[in-house]
């Protein structure tokens, strides 16, 4: 604790190899409360070594925005364009004010030319409160980006899997949470676009509870040829391994 900041602790880790480093990058949330103003700043840490064993801390690759205290969380990794840049996916947020007062989890680009050093935050690639699909209307997260050898969704794009919420629910002086589920979504990466999100979710998991279900996906591992699982973890309490067959996506996907 210090500056009237209290740590949290380390979240949502994810790896990344550099293919021309063969570095290993380790990103993660790092949530601080602010006892002061009564808000919690989200940094995307970043730790860098040749392995587990010899990771080090470096500074963060997002920081907090000074004016807006949005900050980022959940990164996707997406691959080099054209031009060598990455445009990363990150979950950030966008307070609305009103009558209303909500805060929207929003996707954004986080532009990276260099994995190890400070990225820089691009524009907001999906806001659900301005895209009004019900099962993504109040909180949107990226979720891992599929391999083309899974399924090829065209050139400078990938197929990727979207997490999201329903609205918000006001009730008085509190906010009720909708459903957490899991759809899919076409993200150009040679421009830092979302292309489209799928109106409906491909998972909404039987076993979620019911007063705020949350299904979560984070990882996905492709095991043959037109097939892989993907881990999710759901109530934030268990985690589902479900397994996609690229066929059967397909047919979900725009022509």
């Amino acid at each position: 604790s210090a500056g009237g900041l209290d740590f949290i602790g380390l979240e949502d880790p994810d790896i990344f190899i550099d293919e021309d480093t063969a570095m290993m990058h380790l990103y993660f949330t790092m949530p601080f409360l602010d006892k002061v103003h009564d808000e919690t700043l989200v940094y995307l840490g970043h730790a860098v070594g040749k392995n587990l064993d010899s990771l080090e801390m470096t500074t963060p690759v997002l920081m907090v925005d000074p004016i807006t205290h949005a900050g980022a969380k959940e990164v996707s990794i997406a691959p080099k364009n054209s031009k060598g840049i990455r445009y990363n996916l990150v979950e950030s947020s966008d307070h609305q004010g009103g009558k209303d007062h909500f805060t929207y989890s929003i996707v954004r680009a986080a532009v990276a030319t260099d994995m190890g050093s400070p990225w820089e935050f691009g524009e907001t690639v999906f806001h659900p409160n301005e895209q009004k699909i019900p099962w993504i209307a109040g909180h949107a997260s990226p979720g891992p980006l599929l391999p083309k050898s899974f399924i090829d969704a065209g050139e400078g794009r990938l197929l990727g899997i979207m997490n999201g919420c329903e609205a918000n629910q006001n009730l008085g002086d509190k906010i009720k949470y909708g459903t957490f589920s899991v759809g899919l979504f076409i993200y150009d990466y040679e421009h830092g676009k979302i292309d489209w999100v799928s109106p409906e979710p491909v998972i909404r998991d039987s076993q979620a509870g019911t007063t705020r279900a949350i299904t979560f996906a984070s990882q996905f591992v492709e095991t043959d040829p037109g097939s892989g699982i993907l881990y999710a973890h759901v109530d934030d309490s268990f985690v589902r391994a479900y397994t996609l067959y690229a066929d059967k996506i397909k047919n979900l996907l725009p022509k």
